[in-house]
């Protein structure tokens, strides 16, 4: 084995560590990436469905106000307010 054989041989094996070491580092990035995406989806949809329940609580609370009669909202209808409209034949 002459010297120059030697070389080129530890240079391919430093090359080969080195493509190994960042495409592992690669990996792991991406993998964490993917990870952190999928915590961040699932904690959108919890928050997602947390706001749609107090929606909804608060549209109770407040239709029971109304059939109650203790809604500030409650729209009080006077009587003569009312236009009745007589057809003429």
């Amino acid at each position: 084995m002459t010297k120059t054989t030697f070389a080129k041989t530890k240079a391919q094996i430093k090359s080969y560590q080195y493509y190994l070491f960042w495409g592992a580092c690669t990996f792991a990035v991406m993998a964490g990436q993917i990870f952190v995406g999928a915590g961040y989806q699932s904690m959108s949809n919890s928050v997602k469905d947390l706001t749609e329940i107090i929606e909804i609580q608060m549209e109770w609370d407040e239709l029971d106000r109304r059939r109650t009669g203790q809604s500030p909202y409650k729209m009080m209808i006077d009587p003569d307010d009312y236009i009745i409209w007589e057809s003429i034949d």
